[in-house]
């Protein structure tokens, strides 16, 4: 036995207690509040205001406790043969002793009345096991020779967690806990809150993002996850610390979401705090079980911004009920919205697209904010708020969705949005020349394949068909309508629709280009505009009347009118009718016309007479 280690005597003893003890609990209370709470659902409203799944010891505890939670969401009044059945439905029967622990547990049954006081006993035994768990850590960290400051860390954990567990969590230092603290609160200044990368939202606030298929509100959310998780600027906004973000994603397949954070500029060591979960088997979040599970991967992330992409494929209740919102509030957004942890929910415009997000309008009672996400093609999205608590931040953006394409796939780093600004600057009209579907694309396209510029709709339509040009109706009447002005002579803008030389071709739906006559001068507010007469045309000029002035001035002739080819006065139009060259009176031998010409047997017929 020379080669065996011997260990001390007391260390032997003291070790052997510890793998024979067992931590702190209360079977007989755990046993008798599960049984009450599958039969009443009173019971397990009291119970729960003093207790969580993560105070009972057993597993299979706190397997039949979710069963129950997640059959109360959903309206539906527990029973132990309801509970059986949905444990078989999941799978589970195997963890509750192929369902005769529920069987057993239901049969011997106390008063709900005195369920409150088996949960109180619960409570305790947990907190003793915590304190427990908190003892062995400290124990093996100073065998492992931890230093003063890890293990000072340790204490100051632990009793962080037990002080937000009490004014959060269970007893009735919770109904106390929301009371302001006056001195504090009055020194806090809210109007200073620095709001996260892209100004949509601040941190702990819980938004909703609403908007078609075709609007790419995934996208969007990706790249602005991408790039808060990373401490990138996102929309003009400054660079910030970056922020550990949870993404739940039941939408998407990988592959898409690959070739989407490539395209961003993205790779696999510059996620930064972004944590993907592609299909999580997630409980649905308006039962206790999926909040139970999206804060159990909240606290292994330590997320502090949770993203639910959609929301529609994560909850198990019809969209149109109010109880299925209340209950994702209370089961999952509620217990977020307590650990300061803000989230983004991404929804679905209903049929009627005035009337925002599909389903019951309880689902936009609880958010800070709704963004509504549209598209306005060729690459422009609107981003405009609908409600909000606060205020706080802007209201609208205009975005523009830029992207490269690299043969077949997206260019690497080629996509982002932006902020669309007015004074844009020349690589931003190429990209949106570039950007096919928009109206300066269809014109780029038209010009390289040499059409003429007073090419109508019908043409021009078969010229983008040949070319393989995509475009819908609209953008194709505004290619053809500026490719005509380009033509065209330019006349007088009594509209008041005048903006800029420089705008043209960059906002071509909002400003058209400015005619001449309405050029820029000091003093004014807006191109088109005098700053002496704001927002009043100027006044065109107005060409000289064709009727004499009463002094015997001769009729102005028209351009357009055939002259007589006699006196060289416009013809009247019966004579133009008639096929007549000159006027009645122009006529040889026939009339007065002053300017008539005299030819030699006029003068002597006039002589005989």
């Amino acid at each position: 036995m020379s080669n065996v280690r011997q260990l001390p005597p007391q260390d032997t003893a003291a070790d052997s207690d510890d793998l024979r003890r067992t931590p702190p609990h209360d079977a007989e209370a755990e046993e008798l509040v599960i049984g009450v709470a599958m039969h009443s659902k009173t019971a397990y409203d009291e119970c729960s205001l003093l207790i969580s799944r993560d105070d009972f010891y057993k597993p299979a505890h706190q397997l039949i406790w979710d069963t129950v939670e997640g059959l109360i969401a959903t309206g539906t009044q527990p029973h132990p043969a309801l509970v059986r059945a949905e444990l078989e439905k999941q799978g589970q029967l195997h963890r509750v002793e192929g369902g005769n622990l529920v069987y057993r547990l239901s049969s011997d049954t106390i008063s709900p009345s005195h369920a409150a006081a088996f949960a109180e006993r619960i409570a305790e035994a947990a907190r003793q096991r915590r304190y427990d768990a908190h003892s062995t850590a400290l124990k093996a960290a100073i065998d492992r020779k931890a230093d003063g400051e890890e293990l000072a860390a340790l204490v100051a954990d632990f009793q962080q967690g037990e002080q937000l567990r009490e004014n959060t969590g269970r007893g009735p230092a919770h109904l106390v806990a929301s009371l302001l603290d006056w001195d504090q609160f009055f020194t806090t200044d809210f109007g200073a809150i620095q709001l996260l990368p892209g100004k949509l939202m601040g941190p702990g606030q819980q938004i909703t993002l609403v908007g078609d298929g075709k609007a790419g509100k995934s996208l969007f959310t990706q790249e602005w996850m991408w790039r808060m998780a990373t401490g990138q600027s996102f929309l003009g906004d400054r660079p910030q610390d970056p922020v550990r973000i949870l993404y739940l994603d039941a939408e998407n397949g990988q592959e898409q979401v690959q070739e989407r954070f490539l395209s961003f500029g993205a790779n696999a060591r510059h996620m930064g705090g972004l944590r993907y979960a592609s299909f999580p088997p997630v409980r649905p979040l308006d039962t206790a079980g999926g909040g139970a599970d999206v804060l159990a991967m909240v606290k292994a992330t330590g997320a502090e911004l949770v993203v639910i992409d959609t929301i529609s494929r994560f909850i198990s209740a019809p969209e149109n009920d109010a109880d299925t919102w209340l209950n994702l509030y209370r089961h999952t957004l509620l217990p977020l919205k307590r650990e300061r942890i803000a989230s983004v929910r991404l929804d679905h415009f209903g049929k009627d697209k005035d009337r925002g997000g599909r389903g019951s309008s309880a689902k936009t009672q609880d958010v800070d904010h709704v963004w509504e996400l549209s598209s306005q093609g060729g690459g422009t999205l609107t981003l405009k708020r609908t409600h909000t608590r606060t205020g706080i931040g802007p209201d609208n953006f205009t975005l523009v969705r830029q992207a490269r394409r690299d043969g077949d796939n997206w260019a690497l780093g080629g996509t982002r949005h932006i902020l669309m600004a007015y004074d844009v600057e020349p690589d931003m009209e190429a990209a949106m020349a570039a950007t096919p579907g928009t109206v300066e694309h269809i014109v780029a396209a038209l010009d390289r394949a040499g059409m003429p510029d007073d090419a109508g709709n019908r043409a021009v339509r078969q010229k983008l068909a040949d070319l393989q040009v995509p475009g819908g109706n609209d953008k194709i009447a505004e290619a053809v309508r500026r490719r005509k002005a380009r033509s065209e002579k330019p006349g007088f803008d009594v509209s008041g629709k005048r903006s800029g030389d420089r705008s043209e071709g960059r906002f071509p739906e909002t400003f058209p280009g400015t005619l001449p006559g309405t050029e820029e001068t000091a003093g004014q507010t807006f191109p088109g505009t005098l700053a002496e007469t704001p927002g009043t045309p100027p006044v065109p000029h107005v060409p000289p009347t064709k009727w004499g002035n009463g002094e015997g001035t001769p009729e102005q002739a028209d351009p357009k009118t055939p002259l007589c080819t006699t006196c060289r006065h416009p013809l009247n139009a019966s004579r133009i009718e008639h096929g007549h060259t000159t006027h009645l009176a122009c006529e040889p031998g026939l009339g007065s016309h002053p300017d008539r010409p005299t030819h030699p047997h006029d003068d002597a017929h006039h002589g005989a007479a």
